[in-house]
């Protein structure tokens, strides 16, 4: 039987804009809304970021905790996951809205480049991220911009700071970081069952262009899939994607490719091992 597949969408981001594509979700009301018609197209985790009046990135805990409950309220089981992303904020401020008990936060448990700066995640803000994590009963997305980072998320592991076996998302296409090459997606997958067992689950990003791409190689591999307008604001080359939940959609059509059904709720919370809703 094959197994079912994850979807998430990720809503919003740090960086689009409404210049970028009108449909980027930015107040907590476009992004709830947004949410849901994903969640209806088959999306059964949101990847949540916030923006402060100005539509710059925010690490606000309110915000956060409105988006919550109105994600919670209008999509039911849905599984929210809360950003703790450098673009966001500095220190212990990326981690601010953690004590709100999200089902799961974002963890990048090394540094890399990004296109314009470096994405700074030291040792120390790690090690507290992930604590702070465990505290509140999250389960951490370990976010692999680099081999290493795979690596590294083993050895918190082993040394009892992350839930075993940590949930790994690659991440593919980002300028200056790993590029989308099927070889090294190759790599990471066989090191994720080499290190944390062939059970394991495991997601996968593409950045841009590259989002589609990275959808069909995840699906036929067996893994759990991302997509949404945070990491691409196209359906192709010459059409702005009209919505988050179109993006899903396509994601969707490619699942069923692979003659993989898509994971309802219940199901991506038992095979990630999260609480019932």
């Amino acid at each position: 039987m094959t197994s079912p597949c994850i979807i998430c969408v990720a809503i919003t981001g740090s960086l689009p804009t409404k210049a970028d594509n009108p449909a980027v979700p930015i107040t907590v009301a476009e992004q709830i809304e947004s949410t849901q018609e994903a969640f209806e197209a088959g999306a059964t985790i949101a990847h949540c970021h916030v923006r402060d009046d100005e539509g710059r990135p925010s690490s606000d805990p309110e915000r956060f905790a409105r988006l919550m409950e109105g994600i919670e309220s209008h999509c039911p089981g849905m599984i929210v996951q809360l950003s703790t992303g450098g673009r966001s904020g500095a220190g212990r401020t990326r981690g601010g809205m953690l004590p709100l008990r999200p089902d799961m936060a974002s963890l990048s448990v090394g540094s890399n480049n990004f296109p314009t700066r470096v994405y700074e995640n030291p040792p120390d803000l790690v090690t507290w991220l992930a604590s702070e994590m465990r505290s509140y009963g999250i389960r951490p997305e370990i976010e692999a911009f680099d081999l290493s980072h795979i690596y590294q998320a083993k050895a918190m592991a082993d040394r009892g700071e992350l839930s075993s076996p940590p949930y790994v998302q690659f991440v593919m296409g980002v300028q200056n970081a790993m590029p989308a090459d099927k070889r090294v997606f190759d790599i990471y997958v066989d090191t994720v069952k080499h290190l944390f067992g062939p059970d394991a689950p495991w997601c996968a990003a593409g950045i841009g262009r590259h989002q589609a791409e990275l959808n069909h190689w995840a699906a036929e591999a067996g893994g759990h899939l991302r997509t949404g307008l945070e990491d691409n604001i196209r359906l192709d080359r010459t059409t702005l994607a009209p919505s988050n939940a179109a993006l899903v959609r396509r994601a969707a059509e490619i699942v069923a490719q692979y003659d993989r059904p898509i994971a309802t709720p219940a199901e991506a919370r038992a095979l990630l091992g999260l609480r019932p809703a």
